[in-house]
């Protein structure tokens, strides 16, 4: 994020050419009036036409006479108006314009000898020149055709020509279309702008930031912003020709054209150049910078921002000297406004101070949580990563903590759709430093918000809570200061969101919890017992009680069963007639059912099938094999599905069966998305609610008792 868009820059070129058909509108009309008639509707080929016999008056009008010099600034201004159609711009350059406007930028010698008197039109041809290879040159491939046919020289030659002539308007707007035509050549191609650096373009172009006209002023420094970025050795010139003190004094400017191009040179300078920045800072920007903040020009405002970021990242002095001189509260403004580069800007800027200890309180304290947090909702992935990781910086004081908790910073973070990786591994850095901040006075700060503050605040801490609160608090946060309630009402809320919220908080409260306990879905192992094995499982042998199921006989031991379960010790030593009896009639289970039951209490393990598996569970309910139920519990568990959730939590409730009933209000918990359109649902939660509360009361107490 440390570099400026290239839009930005190429929006820049634009705008600038723009402003100059506006500023030479006058000059049009002044020609229309002596006689020049353009018709830009013609067609297209009859358009290239046109272009042909204008090049064809360039080639034929090169005399210092007042004829040809009339002459050749009417074909330069047809040429002008031409080339302002990007659709045409290619074939002006192929029907040989550039050779014919580069012998124009020199002024032809005069007729007579002796005569130094001023030529006709003098300089004017020469600007019409400059301004229409700028135009040109605004496609990149047209760029270096231009300067491999001699343009630069020539150029750089018409910056000098102030040193030689008497100053006039003409002479004023000749230098800086030269200068505007140099930007446009070198824009983005890293060949033109190293040779406008070796052929000696910069000396001039630093000296013209002192001359008396702000629009030369502007333009030199429009081209010394292009030929600075991303080259280190124009960089190093500019700074050598003692470029920087002017450009500072030109950050004060009352006129935006020129400190927002100042600012733009100086955003360049520092761009990736760890040494460059220091300079900068030597030279004394930082304050002009930090001023522009409250610029009425959007344009300075973004690149003193962006400035700022990078002054940032020299070291954590600089961050505090930025926050002391005033940096943060325009900076926080700028978050409102409605460009979406400016807020990116300022974001950025607010990341690198927020990463300062002390910035981060003065931050907070000048209100600056909350509209970051709002940026985390934006479609811009850049801004939306920039607030993101201011919010980083922020969350590392724990005075910050409680601030972003009660404006629903918990639940930004979580919901937003983050655009691009680095945020949302930033996001994980941020919820990981609110977990490891959730205890001691940052705690005690949250609970008396979840007992005094306002409605919507209650919700939030403890939904916050729910998710970062450390194992050994909670249950004093949800059971003791009964947070608990507060999520159990969110889940009655007419509000979707707010019963999702509440659904993932629990859900998450919950797996917390139980993965930190001995609290398991999975079925207990084997109860310590002696088993006769897997060889007496319906075996005669020393068989000493028969069993009728289904119309067939199933062999067993007393002694076996007796040791299994109450059910059987009270059928064989308590006054039922199956005391004495030989044959023992099962009327209400299926042979298979019954068999794998036997089996469990023979072996104490059974591979259960999801066929039989509630059958089976109905059996162990009724003799009282806990053990085995929890089996049953655990293999039917695994099948809950969105269609079938309801049906297998009232089985739960039938048969009393505790783990499928935890396992089925995890589940509704954490499917919420796909369950909430299911039209018993709501009616179902509602109906739960009080087994919920007894879960995680239950629960939480349990743990914390182990514990202690």
């Amino acid at each position: 994020m440390d570099q400026p868009p290239s839009s930005a820059v190429r929006r820049s070129l634009k705008r600038k050419l723009e402003q100059e058909f506006e500023e030479d509108r006058a000059d049009q009309q002044k020609a229309d009036r002596k006689g020049l008639v353009f018709e830009p509707q013609k067609p297209h080929q009859d358009l290239l036409s046109d272009v042909v016999s204008q090049v064809t008056i360039l080639n034929s009008s090169f005399s210092s006479s007042q004829s040809d010099r009339l002459a050749a600034k009417r074909a330069v201004h047809v040429l002008c108006e031409l080339a302002k159609n990007e659709e045409l711009v290619s074939g002006i350059v192929g029907c040989g314009a550039v050779p014919a406007l580069l012998r124009h930028l020199k002024a032809p010698e005069t007729v007579r000898e002796g005569d130094g008197g001023p030529k006709p039109y003098e300089h004017e041809v020469e600007k019409g020149c400059a301004f229409v290879l700028g135009l040109l040159a605004v496609k990149p491939e047209h760029q270096q055709l231009i300067v491999d046919a001699g343009a630069l020289p020539c150029l750089m030659d018409l910056l000098e020509r102030h040193k030689t002539r008497v100053s006039s308007r003409a002479l004023t707007g000749l230098i800086r279309r030269a200068a505007d035509a140099i930007s446009n050549l070198a824009h983005e191609n890293n060949t033109i702008k190293a040779r406008v650096g070796m052929e000696g373009g910069i000396p001039p172009l630093v000296e013209l930031l002192k001359y008396n006209d702000a629009k030369v002023q502007k333009a030199s420094a429009g081209a010394l912003r292009t030929l600075a970025f991303q080259n280190d050795d124009n960089k190093s010139q500019i700074v050598g020709c003692n470029a920087l003190p002017t450009l500072i004094l030109m950050l004060g400017s009352e006129d935006a054209t020129i400190h927002s191009e100042a600012v733009g040179v100086i955003g360049n300078l520092v761009h990736s150049s760890p040494n460059m920045k220091r300079e900068v800072l030597q030279a004394g920007a930082l304050q002009p910078v930090i001023g522009l903040l409250r610029s009425c020009c959007s344009e300075s405002q973004r690149e003193a921002a962006l400035l700022i970021g990078q002054f940032a990242a020299t070291d954590a002095d600089c961050k505090v000297h930025i926050a002391q001189r005033g940096a943060i509260q325009p900076l926080i403004d700028m978050l409102r406004t409605p460009d979406a580069q400016l807020r990116e800007m300022s974001a950025f800027a607010l990341g690198r101070l927020a990463q300062d200890t002390h910035n981060q309180a003065g931050i907070a304290y000048h209100g600056g949580i909350e509209p970051l947090l709002n940026l985390l909702c934006s479609k811009n992935g850049p801004l939306q990563h920039n607030a993101a990781f201011a919010l980083y910086g922020l969350v590392d004081n724990e005075d910050n903590v409680a601030d972003i908790v009660k404006l629903g910073g918990v639940q930004k973070l979580q919901d937003v759709d983050f655009k691009i990786q680095p945020s949302r591994e930033c996001v994980e850095k941020t919820m990981k430093r609110l977990e490891e901040k959730m205890h001691g006075r940052v705690l005690e700060q949250l609970l008396y918000l979840m007992r005094f503050g306002e409605e919507a605040v209650q919700r939030r801490v403890a939904l916050a809570l729910a998710h970062f609160c450390a194992p050994d608090d909670r249950k004093f946060i949800f059971v003791d200061n009964n947070g608990i309630e507060f999520l159990l009402d969110l889940l009655e809320s007419t509000n979707t969101k707010l019963k999702r919220d509440a659904s993932m908080a629990l859900h998450s409260l919950a797996v917390k919890t139980t993965s930190a306990s001995s609290f398991d879905a999975a079925p207990p192992p084997p109860t310590p017992q002696v088993y006769l094995g897997e060889q007496y499982v319906n075996n005669p042998t020393l068989s000493d009680v028969t069993f009728l199921v289904e119309g067939k006989r199933f062999y067993a031991h007393r002694i076996c069963l007796l040791a299994s379960s109450d059910a059987f010790c009270a059928m064989f030593d308590g006054g039922y007639r199956e005391r004495e009896a030989k044959d023992i009639e099962i009327p209400n289970i299926k042979w298979d059912v019954f068999e794998l039951m036997m089996r469990f209490i023979y072996t104490g393990t059974v591979c259960i099938n999801l066929d039989v598996a509630q059958d089976l569970l109905r059996a162990a309910d009724q003799y009282l094999l806990d053990s085995l139920k929890r089996h049953c519990e655990y293999a039917i568990a695994q099948d809950i599905s969105v269609e079938n959730v309801s049906l297998m939590y009232e089985l739960s409730e039938t048969f009393n069966a505790m783990s499928l009933r935890q396992s089925c209000i995890l589940f509704l918990l954490e499917q919420f998305d796909k369950l909430n359109v299911k039209p018993w649902y709501c009616r179902m939660m509602r109906r739960i609610i009080p087994a919920i509360h007894e879960f995680f009361g239950s629960l939480l107490t349990k743990i914390a008792q182990a514990k202690s």
